[in-house]
């Protein structure tokens, strides 16, 4: 690894979707981002997740989809507006939906982790071309009914995350990290 991709490694941060604005990668830029983000661990290469691209049009769409599925299960305000201001404010989201194979060799929970590193690919891809990145997910994500309208997903697929891709403003200021002293036993 070089000393740069070393230095990305130890500085990288998310930034607020809500503070992105546009221009966002286009289709090109996009599949880019992709295709280094799909360099994941995936045991028994199943490929056991698929992408969803979302633009500005679907993101209203999934916002009024989010609002109007809250309404029929008898949410509370606060969480109306959590579940549509997501993609109210979003720009451009890859939605990673963790659809897991059958398999003798493959355990579930290693298809499930490979979905989670493709989350985590897609932003570090997105941060490293220069984009701001958020992996969100909020409770409509998590929602079953939700996701198989918004998503198509079937049992037992799942939403993994929302990676929300955008230009940084206003960059945010670094967050406090972990104490590994508290975290790491040497054994």
């Amino acid at each position: 690894m070089t000393q740069d991709a070393f230095a990305f490694l130890q500085t990288r941060q998310s930034q607020p979707a809500k503070l992105f604005k546009g221009p966002v990668p286009d289709r090109d830029e996009l599949l880019e981002i992709l295709t280094a983000a799909t360099r994941v661990p995936d045991h028994g290469k199943l490929e056991p997740w698929r992408l969803i691209v979302l633009d500005k049009p679907a993101m209203a769409r999934l916002a009024d989809l989010a609002e109007t599925h809250a309404t029929q299960i008898g949410a509370d305000a606060e969480k109306i507006a959590k579940g549509r201001g997501q993609y109210d404010m979003g720009q451009l989201a890859v939605v990673v939906i963790s659809s897991p194979k059958a398999s003798d060799k493959i355990p579930l929970a290693e298809q499930i982790l490979s979905a989670g590193a493709l989350c985590f690919g897609v932003l570090n891809a997105a941060l490293a071309k220069g984009w701001g990145a958020n992996w969100l997910s909020g409770w409509p994500a998590h929602d079953a009914q939700f996701a198989a309208k918004a998503f198509d997903c079937t049992e037992p697929e799942t939403v993994a995350g929302v990676i929300h891709i955008g230009t940084v403003v206003t960059p945010a200021p670094d967050r406090p990290r972990p104490d590994l002293s508290k975290l790491i036993t040497w054994a």
